[in-house]
């Protein structure tokens, strides 16, 4: 008798064991079912676009921008931080594009930094956003569009040479049935927060 019972109790431990050990991996499977689900629905970066911009030790922009759904709305950050005084200034701007590049100069030379970051509009058309960090606040620069241009149709770029900004525009011409495609280059110049710009011609 004493036989038939120790037979019985190592049979319902075991069985004990087993049941415990199934549930736990269940509870594993589960627990990785719900981390996988997770990381699928988490975007990691939720910052389309993001650049920080050193001006000197301690001095530091950063711009990004931001939106769900359709990536040509959304908004944009620029944040400044000057740790030596302890001094931190931030501007949200909606913003209708996608941003593709963001850059620093001081192209009137006044010692004040401007921010040009630069959208995709539309399709293959560029423009950019201009503004100046000046008295602890930014102030928007107004930026030369390109809708006078006659025979501008998009394929633009942006450029900056021995610390000038520079713009290449495609022009297309069409005579007597013949499309001609001539590139002009744009260089911007500013005085007093106001943009001008001339063209430069080709070298012979």
């Amino acid at each position: 008798m004493k036989l038939m019972n120790t037979i019985k109790y190592i049979l319902l431990l075991s069985f004990g064991i087993t049941f415990l050990y199934a549930c736990t991996n269940d509870e594993k499977v589960a627990s990785t079912t719900n981390q996988s689900a997770n990381s699928k629905t988490t975007n990691p970066n939720p910052f389309p676009f993001y650049k920080a911009i050193e001006i000197k030790p301690g001095f530091n922009f950063e711009v990004l921008s931001w939106g769900k759904g359709v990536d040509t709305l959304g908004g944009y950050l620029l944040l400044m931080s000057d740790s030596t005084k302890n001094n931190y200034k931030s501007i949200s701007i909606e913003r209708k594009g996608v941003i593709l590049d963001a850059w620093n100069m001081d192209l009137d030379n006044d010692g004040n930094a401007e921010l040009y970051i630069q959208f995709l509009v539309r399709k293959n058309v560029n423009d950019v956003n201009v503004y100046e960090f000046a008295n602890n606040s930014f102030d928007k620069i107004s930026f030369p569009g390109l809708n006078s241009v006659k025979g501008y149709e998009g394929n633009d770029q942006f450029f900056v040479k021995n610390g000038e900004l520079f713009r290449s525009v495609p022009i297309v011409t069409i005579d007597s049935g013949k499309t001609t495609t001539l590139v002009k280059t744009l260089k911007y110049n500013l005085r007093g927060n106001s943009f001008s710009t001339s063209e430069v011609k080709a070298q012979q």
